[in-house]
């Protein structure tokens, strides 16, 4: 499939776009709670500080982070938006 045809296909509007993106990390920010809180714990009470004292569990959340929110986690978000709204639309 080239890559016009691929891009047509998994187009959709500008608002449904931003609305997958939120969803996305959303479920990101959930999947990744347990990182965030032990991120949290570390930066309790420091200030600059924060850059080095905390960096392997800044590592960790961005890491975790980004398995759920990148380019092909949202190519397949819009791919299953575009087949439900094709569903909707043949009943």
């Amino acid at each position: 499939m080239g890559y016009v045809q691929e891009a047509r296909e998994n187009h959709v509007k500008k608002k449904v776009e931003e609305a997958l993106r939120s969803k996305m990390k959303e479920k990101a920010l959930k999947e990744c709670d347990y990182f965030a809180a032990k991120y949290a714990e570390c930066a309790s009470g420091k200030t600059l500080s924060i850059v080095w004292l905390c960096r392997k569990q800044a590592k960790e959340l961005n890491g975790c982070l980004h398995q759920y929110t990148n380019d092909g986690v949202l190519e397949e978000m819009k791919k299953e938006y575009m087949l439900e709204q094709e569903s909707r639309g043949s009943k």
